[in-house]
Order: structure tokens, then C-alpha cells, then sequence
């Protein structure tokens, strides 16, 4: 290491300010992508024409799906700018596909990024960004530095938040995630962008805001946001003004030849967690893009894996170039303007329709692979049956409840492959054809990453409650014995849980943990379905928590409306002014948590609905899944990003400790307060809305999250730590649900029952399992630790000739190993960019 020299100061030419000129280009906001692939190709034109007539003048650039874009619509542009590369005067930082959203994506999706950026940088370039680079997103996740690191760069460069809205430790500093990675993060000051006439107010407000005696600092310039990048005019002042001399001297420069200059010094500070808070109302503005955003990130993960077991077992073709186009449409549409909810509402047609594209493209790979391997099942005759197979794309064991439509629902029985009788019960069908389609629900247990047979059985039920006429809601499984969930007009009860609900109130007055004995639920709970006051633009500038109810949604029924040996379900249908919300609870046979099935039809504007889960909790802690993590943030009513899950745990009022952890399928705006979760179900600003502009009265506005919307929660009581209820594997359940498929008989290799993956169900928990992105026949394996605890983890690969990874994992440590096809091979570790060290 070594030691910086004496500070200088202020005015002192041995000061040096790295200028960078770049183009911070939004493809989508106050535009549509067409006009933003034009932004770009001038910009980029621009950039070039400069180099030619300034030969000092070094250009940065920081989303490597642009420089495809030009590729596939300008190669002769595109030609020029290698030979830039080539000589250095055209720098690619960042890294990533695009600069998403740093909140909302899930941790693959960062890997993703990367994976798609870096590779092509080195396929194209023959090198990979060092210096990761997104100045323009509003926060930034704590498991960056790590998801950084594992992708070859160390160091970091942002904007927000600001100084107003976090104090840091410095200009620069090192960043540390929860696993002790550290990049050298640097938070430009002032802009990333100037306006294309003399740069010196530009400087000046920079310097201002900077360390007075630092040597080494960085400022970006050039028109952006609609590009443009740096002007003659804006070229010409730095001349004028380094002929001055009264600012440090100004070096026409790159970031990387900044961190080259500050990466050993020995004074650098420490921050450790995340990069918040700017514009809070993001991480739930457009509840569209977020349901369709999460709903592909799982759909392309179980198309991978099943791709792969496929791949294995039946030889199956690996999608790689189906899977990485659909990849592709993702992350561009996690850009950070797009997944925030910001842009201009026909933006979000453009969004639905690619994340459509992606999903097509996910389903048509899972279809195939879940095809390949169920029609080579042996599944010999068994007479008046039919056979369904039920898939888990999860690498452990699944016992969950799984819902197939058949024509034959009403009066079918059910077996598994050894004939034993499972509990059915019919529930409501898509179809509303009477006697054309009914709709069954059992409880599955399916081994990891594997399937199972059952067999329906036409005719074998002949029994179904009292009182159901000519559509029957309840049926039992013959020869079935008293149903395992009692259930009355306002309450459910299995073995595990007992809820009660007030029909005053619509919310629950008890939620009690049998398995503890502790009740979760204080004496008078408050209200559930809050609507807050929201006056605030789409981003939600300056707001901390949204705590300013103004009423809330009122009960007008709550009835039973499915009961049987697998479930029963209440449902709750409330009202508040011209919207209503419907609410099913839903308790299982067996099941540890109650999942909640909720509809909206909203019709308020600037208004925000929260739906509040309050607890008898005292001195609780608040743990926020993040992406690839968790994070134990104060439970002081902030709004936060979060993931699929949140977690309160304290102190019961008889002195024990209890907890309960709500997970979600598509919301990530929550906040804590003392022992009460809210979740933010939507937001209605104006669409793109930014202050200080003010909404006329007599304007006509379009406003987000008008309309109908479903998504589905899961309540999961347990005991002192949050560990105890293993929310990550809820939470995953919940997002990549098992899948049926109707099957005929057939003989064929494959047994009814079998497994493929299994990581032991501990606290390292696998992701991704797929093909390599060399096409080589190789299997890919990326796990993480999910609870923050060192862990030995011992992952078993049926598909891969039964080979086992066994490593040592960190507290929150992410690993990649590649499982060479043939088995001679040692399984080795890779980066991110499944890349071993001997590669990278």
C-alpha cells in the first residue's frame, strides 16, 4: 500500500479533476425505445466526430446493450468505435446489459447483467469493464459490492443518494457488503451530466460539494439523459479554463485511469450496507411492471432448470439462444427509468409486451423440456384412470397444494404412483361451461427438482357436500376420514394454525401459532387495508414513510366459500369509496402459513393503498430480503425496498419470542413499524410526474394502478428467530409455483417418481441450474447462503450421474460452480461470468 501525499490545496495545480465525458442516455422515459435507439446513434456519431477533431478527447460509455444495438443497426458505426476501443479513447464501464433499477431486480438478475454485458465486452472487445458504473438509479442494494466483485470489477461509480440523503464516509470510499466483498465506490458530485456550453459552473458546483484538499477527484461531463455527450463548446472551455489556472488541473480522462491513480492508497474509508434513500414511491409506482418483471425473472429460472434435467435425461437441445433473448428483454426493461415505474404510460406497452415475449419464450422452453421428460415416464395402463404428472423446480422437496383443470373434476378420485388415495377437493374452474371443466386442488409432495405421477380416477368420488346443488365447491377423497381443517363463517384451523376474523373489521382478530402457543395478534389489532394519503410525484421525492391514512377499506361480507379434506377458504369482500378488495385466506391440510389471494379494483387517485399486518410484538427487529440477501434494517416506518419477503420478530407479551414473516409475489415497496409490517399494494400518481411541477387542477392526467389487480401473500407465524420459518424457500415457492401436465400411458425409461438436484434444504439455497454459456455440455450451478450464518453445503446432482458439490460458503456468500459433463472433470468454481481463475 502506499501512502498519499501531502493534501493540497484548494486552488493548487497539483490537484488533479479527471473530467469524463460521457452520455448518460435513457432509452426509455419521456420517450419510447425507437426514439431512444436514435439518442444513441447520435450521440454515438457525435462521440466519434469529436475524437476526430479533438485529439486528446476520451469517450465513456456505460450500457453494453447500446453498443449491440449499433452493432445490429449500424455496423460501419459500429466498426469505427472497435478501433476506438482499440486505441483507448473509447472507454466501456458498467459492465451490465443496461443500468437497472439497483432495488427491484432480483439477485440473478445483477448476475444477469453481467453474465450478458461482460461477455460481450469480451467477445466483441477482447476486454471487460473494471469499474462498475450506474449514476442514475434511485438506491442501491447492499449485495452489490459482492455481485460486483464476482463479475471482474472492484470498483463502483454513483450518483443518489445524495449528500442531503446519506452521509457517507467520503467522496470515495470502500463498499462492503454482508460478506465482507468491498469494491471502491466513488458518488460523482453535482450531475453526471452538464449542458453543452462552458463547463465552468458546472466545475465550480462540483468542487464546491467535494473535498477541499483532495488530490485525485472525478467529475463527469456532457449533455444527457436524451444524449448528446460532450459539445466543441464544452471541449473548448476545459482549454480555457486549464489556461486559467485557477481550478485543479483538468485532465480530459476515464474513470479507470482514476481508480488507477487513488486504488492503493492506504486512507480509504469503510461503508458497510446499502446505498439509500431517493424516491421511495419507486419501489411501488406501476404495479404492472413489477408483476411482470418478477413473474419472468422465476418463469426464465424454471425454464433453465427443467431445460437442463431435459437436457440430461432425455438429450433435449439446451435453448441457449431462446433463454438468453429472453433474458435480454428483461434486463432492458429493468432499466432503471422503465422498472421504477417513471416513464411515459404508452412506455409500459412496449414493456408488456417484451416481458410477454420473455415469458413465451420461457414457457415454450419449459414446455418442451417438461414434455421431453414426462412422455418418457413408464406409466403403464391402469384402467378408467388418467395420469398426471406434477413437476418441482425447486432443488429440495415441495409439499404444497396444486390445482389442475380436468374435464372430469367433479366426481374424480386421486392416487399417487404406489395407489395410495390422496385428499381432492374441487375448487372454481377458469371455465364456466357446466359440466365441461372442473378444477381439482390436492396436496403434492414432489421430490427435489423432480416430478411425481399421479392418477385421476373418474367416478371414485362420488360424495360432495351438503348444500353444493348442481356445481359442487367441496369434495371429498373417498373413504376419507374427518376433514383436517375445520372451518366456520369466520374462522380456519388445522393442525398447526388457528385464525379468526372479525367481520367489523375484515382483518383478523387472532392468528395463533399452535405449534408455540403464541398468539400474534394484539387484543385490538388496527386497521388492515389503509389508504394514505399520497400527494407526491412518481418517484416519491421527498418522502420518508407513507403514514398518512385517511380511511380505510370496510367489510361488506365475509363468507366460507371452499371447505373440504385440502383446504378451506374465507373470503373477505370490502369496499372503500369507488374501489373494492376481495381477500381470500386460504389454511391447508397440514400447511405451516395462510396464504392470502388478493384482488383490487382501484379507482383513487393520489392515493396509496397499505396493507398493514399488525403483531403483539415488543422490541422487534425488521429483516428485509434483498436481492441474493437479507438485511435487518430499523423498524421506524421508512419505506423500503424489499424483495419477496419481510420478517418481525420480538418479544410476545408473556416474555417469549415469536415472530411472523409475510411474503409476496410481485410487491416491493414495505416498511416496519415497532412489531407491524406494511406493504404498499399501489401507488396512484400521475404518470411521470416530477416535481416542482405542480398538477392542474383541471388537467386531464393518467394516473398508475387504475384498474383490477391480483397477487397472492403468505402469512407464516413461528417461533424467535425468522430463521425458524425458512422464508426464503416460502418465498421461492410462492414466486416459481410446481407445474401439471396431463399424461397418457406410455412405456419409457424414466421411473414415475424421481429427483434430479437436492442442496439439502439447509441454509444454502440453489438457484440456478442450466447449461453453460459455452455450449459445451457443461452444468452450471450458482447457491447462495440465505440466513447469515457459515454453512457447509453438500449439493446432490442426480442429473449430472449422481455427482455432489460439497463447499464451504460464507455468511451471504454467493457461489457459481461449474460440473463438467465429463465426469472425469473435477466440479470447479467460477466467477459470475462462470469464468475460473485461470480464465479471468
Amino acid at each position: 500500500m502506499t501512502t498519499p501525499a501531502p493534501r493540497a490545496t484548494p486552488g493548487s495545480r497539483r490537484r488533479t479533476l479527471h473530467l469524463v465525458g460521457n452520455a448518460h442516455i435513457d432509452p426509455v422515459w419521456l420517450w419510447r425505445w425507437p426514439e431512444g435507439l436514435q439518442e444513441i446513434r447520435a450521440t454515438f456519431r457525435s462521440a466519434l466526430d469529436r475524437m476526430e477533431e479533438y485529439p486528446g478527447f476520451v469517450f465513456t460509455c456505460d450500457s453494453v446493450m447500446y453498443l449491440e444495438w449499433i452493432e445490429r443497426h449500424d455496423p460501419r458505426m459500429f466498426e469505427e468505435i472497435r478501433k476506438r476501443v482499440a486505441e483507448g479513447r473509447w472507454q466501456v464501464v458498467g459492465g451490465w446489459w443496461i443500468e437497472p433499477d439497483c432495488n427491484i431486480p432480483s439477485g440473478e438478475s445483477f448476475v444477469r447483467q453481467a453474465l450478458y454485458g461482460q461477455r460481450y465486452l469480451l467477445e466483441r472487445f477482447g476486454t471487460t469493464a473494471t469499474v462498475g458504473c450506474n449514476v442514475d438509479p434511485f438506491g442501491h442494494n447492499a449485495m452489490l459490492p459482492q455481485l460486483l466483485r464476482k463479475s471482474g470489477m472492484d470498483g463502483y461509480m454513483f450518483l443518489r443518494p445524495g449528500p442531503h440523503e446519506q452521509r457517507l464516509p467520503g467522496q470515495f470510499f470502500h463498499w462492503e457488503a454482508p460478506d465482507g466483498s468491498r469494491v471502491l465506490a466513488y458518488r460523482l458530485p453535482h450531475e453526471y451530466t452538464s449542458n453543452g456550453r462552458d463547463i465552468g459552473g458546472h466545475l465550480d458546483k462540483a468542487l464546491a460539494i467535494m473535498p477541499p484538499d483532495e488530490r485525485e477527484l472525478m467529475v463527469f461531463y456532457g449533455v444527457g439523459n436524451h444524449g448528446g455527450g460532450p459539445t466543441r463548446t464544452n471541449l473548448d472551455s476545459v482549454e480555457r479554463l486549464n489556461r486559467l489556472g485557477g481550478l485543479p488541473r483538468l485532465e480530459l480522462s476515464h474513470p479507470e485511469a482514476f481508480y488507477q491513480r487513488i486504488r492503493d492508497r492506504d486512507d480509504i474509508p469503510v461503508h458497510a450496507g446499502e446505498l439509500q434513500h431517493h424516491g421511495p414511491g419507486c419501489y411501488s409506482a406501476h404495479s404492472g411492471i413489477k408483476a411482470w418483471n418478477r413473474r419472468a425473472e422465476n418463469d426464465l429460472q424454471r425454464a433453465e432448470k427443467w431445460a437442463a434435467v431435459a437436457a440430461a435425461v432425455t438429450g433435449e437441445p439446451y435453448p441457449h439462444e431462446q433463454l438468453a433473448e429472453a433474458w435480454k428483454l428483461v434486463l432492458f426493461n429493468q432499466f432503471h427509468d422503465i422498472l421504477a415505474g417513471t416513464s411515459l404510460r404508452s412506455a409500459y406497452d412496449d414493456a408488456r409486451d417484451d416481458y410477454g415475449r420473455a415469458r413465451s419464450l420461457a414457457a415454450e422452453a419449459c414446455n418442451r423440456a417438461v414434455q421431453a421428460v414426462s412422455s418418457r415416464i413408464a406409466i403403464p395402463l391402469r384402467e378408467e384412470t388418467v395420469p398426471l404428472v406434477v413437476f418441482n423446480p425447486h432443488p429440495w422437496e415441495v409439499h404444497t397444494d396444486v390445482e389442475t383443470e380436468f374435464g372430469q373434476a367433479a366426481d374424480a378420485g386421486l392416487t399417487d404412483e404406489e395407489d395410495t388415495p390422496v385428499p381432492v377437493q374441487l375448487t372454481r374452474s377458469e371455465a364456466t361451461m357446466s359440466g365441461s371443466r372442473g378444477r381439482l386442488a390436492f396436496r403434492a409432495a414432489v421430490p427435489p427438482l423432480g416430478y411425481r405421477v399421479y392418477h385421476l380416477r373418474p367416478g371414485a368420488n362420488p360424495r360432495q357436500a351438503p348444500g353444493s346443488g348442481n356445481t359442487p365447491e367441496h369434495v371429498l377423497a373417498a373413504g376419507e376420514g374427518p376433514e383436517p381443517v375445520t372451518a366456520t363463517g369466520t374462522s380456519l384451523e388445522n393442525a398447526h394454525l388457528r385464525l379468526t376474523l372479525d367481520p367489523e373489521t375484515g382483518w383478523l382478530s387472532s392468528l395463533f401459532d399452535k405449534d408455540s402457543g403464541a398468539e400474534l395478534l394484539p387484543e385490538r389489532p388496527g386497521p388492515h387495508a389503509v389508504v394514505v394519503d399520497d400527494p407526491s410525484d412518481t418517484w416519491g421525492h421527498r418522502v420518508r414513510a407513507y403514514d398518512r391514512a385517511i380511511g380505510s377499506f370496510t367489510p361488506a361480507r365475509v363468507r366460507l366459500v371452499e371447505h373440504g379434506p385440502v383446504r378451506a377458504v374465507l373470503r373477505v369482500e370490502s369496499r372503500y369509496e369507488r374501489s373494492t378488495l376481495a381477500e381470500e385466506y386460504v389454511v391447508s391440510a397440514g400447511s405451516r402459513q395462510v396464504e392470502v389471494r388478493v384482488t383490487v379494483d382501484w379507482h383513487e387517485q393520489l392515493k396509496l393503498l397499505k396493507l398493514r399486518f399488525p403483531t403483539a410484538l415488543s422490541e422487534a427487529t425488521a429483516t428485509h430480503e434483498i436481492p441474493y440477501g437479507h438485511l435487518e434494517r430499523v423498524p421506524d416506518g421508512t419505506e423500503e425496498p424489499t424483495q419477496a419477503w419481510v420478517d418481525v420478530s420480538g418479544t410476545l407479551p408473556d416474555g417469549r419470542r415469536a415472530g411472523l414473516t409475510v411474503a409476496n409475489d410481485s410487491k416491493h415497496g414495505h416498511d416496519v413499524t415497532g412489531g407491524e409490517i406494511g406493504l404498499t399494494a399501489l401507488r396512484s400518481p400521475a404518470y411521470a410526474w416530477h416535481e416542482p411541477r405542480q398538477l392542474d387542477p383541471d388537467g386531464i392526467y393518467d394516473y398508475l394502478d387504475q384498474g383490477r389487480q391480483d397477487f397472492q401473500l403468505l402469512l407464516i407465524p413461528h417461533a424467535g428467530d425468522w430463521r425458524d420459518a425458512d422464508p426464503a424457500r416460502r418465498a421461492a415457492e410462492l414466486n416459481q409455483p410446481l407445474l401439471s401436465l396431463l399424461e397418457t400411458f406410455h412405456d419409457g425409461p424414466l421411473p414415475q417418481r424421481a429427483a434430479h438436484a437436492d442442496d439439502g434444504a439447509g441454509s444454502v439455497l440453489v438457484t440456478v441450474v442450466k447449461a453453460d454459456e459455452d455450449a459445451t455440455g457443461d452444468l452450471i450451478v450458482r447457491a447462495y447462503e440465505s440466513t447469515g450464518h457459515s454453512a457447509h453445503a453438500r449439493i446432490g446432482l442426480p442429473l449430472a450421474e449422481g455427482r455432489y458439490i460439497e463447499a464451504d460458503f460464507g455468511p451471504c456468500e454467493i457461489k457459481t460452480f461449474r460440473v463438467p459433463r465429463d465426469p472425469e472433470q473435477p466440479v470447479v468454481e467460477t466467477d459470475l461470468l462462470e469464468r475460473t481463475r485461470d480464465d479471468a
